[in-house]
């Protein structure tokens, strides 16, 4: 069966999608709205499991991969939950220290394909750390919809303080140069955006489609930042000219893209939202921006 896209959905559905990912409704009213915009016959229950994650059939690394090292690691995080467990991914054969980036996922935690995106990171010659924000709650439960659910259930300043704790963390890391970026989707967009207004030594942010903060907290931005947006994100668009005004206020250093026609979680190759062309001309921005500003000159 061929891989269905962002064409293959009625925009209206699309929207109602992005709504229930975002908690904005639930499941129920997600499955009253859809069933006139489902195609080909499908009922609401076939549209809804043809727009969910396939992690399996997107995966690019594997786990066991011999030109990584992967292994979960704990750091304390004495100001937010305690601890904060991650997923530490490095190259096998290392020469040299190597910057670190951590890696912060969207609104469901630690799932399969951000583990995907931090192995990535390694291949490129990164030590990458992808925090679980639902640690606290159990860890990511292997379902999307409970992972949601979990979400909700979250202390915003205390996991706000665990990704502190773990940028710290890692930057000190034995095998790590001392820089440290952050990249981030949707959720984990906006919690770069967040770090970079509250760690002057951030050395590189690259939000994805993230909630922007507050003007006096963007005028706080000290490290260069690459911000992506999809053309099709009116919800996360709509912060946009206040941010950048902010930036351009602060002297900060950033470059931003908006990329035509696609939708909200482009990157995120495990679902029909996603966009090949453009996720890969917006990693490749990413890795040559990470490799600007986090290797040893």
């Amino acid at each position: 069966m061929a891989r269905k896209t962002a064409q293959d959905f009625h925009p209206e559905a699309l929207q109602a999608f992005d709504k229930y990912v975002h908690g904005d409704i639930s499941r129920r009213d997600f499955l009253s709205s859809v069933p006139k915009y489902a195609l080909l016959g499908l009922t609401a229950e076939a549209l809804l499991e043809a727009l969910n994650p396939r992690f399996a059939e997107a995966k690019q690394v594997a786990d066991d991969d011999p030109r990584i090292k992967a292994t979960y690691v704990e750091y304390p995080s004495p100001h937010g939950n305690g601890k904060i467990r991650g997923y530490l991914v490095q190259p096998a054969k290392a020469y040299g220290k190597l910057p670190v980036v951590l890696v912060i996922h969207e609104n469901r935690g630690l799932n399969p394909h951000i583990q995907d995106i931090a192995r990535r990171l390694a291949l490129d010659n990164f030590i990458a750390f992808a925090p679980d924000a639902l640690f606290t709650l159990g860890g990511y439960p292997g379902d999307e919809d409970k992972a949601r659910e979990l979400f909700q259930k979250l202390d915003k300043d205390k996991n706000q303080a665990d990704f502190l704790a773990a940028a710290q963390a890692i930057k000190k890391l034995p095998q790590s140069n001392g820089k440290l970026g952050a990249v981030g989707f949707c959720y984990g967009g906006g919690i770069v955006n967040f770090l970079a207004t509250r760690l002057p030594d951030l050395a590189a942010g690259v939000p994805f489609y993230g909630a922007q903060p507050a003007a006096d907290q963007a005028a706080k931005i000290k490290a260069p930042l690459l911000i992506h947006y999809a053309g099709v994100d009116d919800r996360i668009n709509a912060g946009w000219p206040a941010y950048e005004a902010a930036l351009q206020k602060a002297g900060v250093n950033y470059e931003a893209h908006t990329y035509p026609g696609v939708q909200h979680g482009f990157n995120n190759d495990t679902t029909p939202r996603y966009d090949a062309a453009t996720a890969k001309l917006a990693w490749d921005r990413t890795v040559s921006f990470f490799n600007a500003y986090l290797r040893d000159s």
